[in-house]
């Protein structure tokens, strides 16, 4: 904890995290990662001579100065400074998984918020174990909201994921038959994604789900507060389809009464992504 804290300091003066020196500017703050075909230690120093604020490394072969900060994994250093990180900020943080339409519905989320709060979410899919921390560090002390989508390519990345962001709202679009060459099954599939909804259980937090989804609705039973949407009437957010030629056009219900909803989108697909933001 010692070193994160000392990280952090350094983090808070700096103009950003960097983990390629390729792209980065004076007064970034250098993680030297890892990866099969690469080695970032190797590139700390080039970082410093740029204008890194500090490189933090995890080979002592490669420390030459108290610029560099050496530590046990710079991934999981990475990781640690996300967290605390995501702990001084108190505002709700809403994770977005599934396996299908994660990215559309996340901007979805962000660009109804951004009316009014000021809002962070993931740039593109940079939605793993490297992607989420990053997007966590670039949330700024004047958010009010932040939209995070989370990626699994195999059992435990949802849990890792919200350990780091923790929280405390959380949508699976649906499960689908993403990356079987690791999770092997559906079942697999569906039960890492639900981990969200067992953090969420914890955190007492909200989920939001699809009510025409049986298997999320019943792995969503653990979460106190859910808010359902969809084409079934019971649904919280009850809408319908108006229109999909040539955008899409939907219709829901309120306790206030119907509203129209012309999207700039395509499909009837995207009725469900829509249908989440409303929410």
């Amino acid at each position: 904890m010692e070193a994160v804290n000392s990280i952090y300091h350094i983090f808070k003066t700096a103009r950003q995290v960097s983990t390629d020196t390729r792209t980065i500017e004076k007064g970034d703050l250098f993680f030297a990662l890892k990866g099969p075909n690469f080695n970032g230690n190797q590139y700390a120093e080039e970082a410093l001579k740029k204008g890194a604020l500090a490189a933090v490394i995890d080979e002592p072969l490669f420390r030459k100065d108290e610029n560099y900060i050496l530590v046990e994994n710079t991934l999981k250093a990475l990781q640690q400074l996300a967290h605390h990180h995501r702990r001084q900020l108190k505002i709700p943080v809403i994770a977005v998984a599934g396996s299908n339409g994660k990215t559309t519905t996340k901007e979805l989320i962000r660009v109804v918020l951004q009316t009014t709060f000021e809002t962070f979410a993931t740039q593109g899919n940079l939605n793993n174990e490297i992607g989420v921390p990053l997007t966590l560090l670039k949330v700024t002390d004047n958010a009010r909201m932040a939209v995070i989508e989370m990626g699994a390519r195999q059992r435990g990345d949802i849990r890792l994921l919200c350990q780091i962001a923790e929280p405390t709202h959380g949508i699976i679009t649906n499960t689908g038959k993403d990356h079987l060459e690791t999770f092997k099954t559906l079942e697999n599939t569906r039960k890492t994604n639900a981990e969200l909804y067992k953090h969420l259980s914890k955190m007492n937090g909200t989920a939001f789900v699809n009510i025409a989804d049986d298997d999320l609705l019943r792995e969503a039973s653990v979460v106190k507060k859910i808010i359902t949407y969809g084409k079934k009437e019971e649904a919280v957010y009850y809408g319908k389809i108006e229109s999909f030629h040539p955008l899409l056009s939907i219709s829901y219900k309120t306790e206030s009464g119907w509203n129209l909803l012309r999207s700039r989108l395509t499909g009837k697909y995207n009725f469900e992504n829509i249908m989440a933001a409303v929410a």
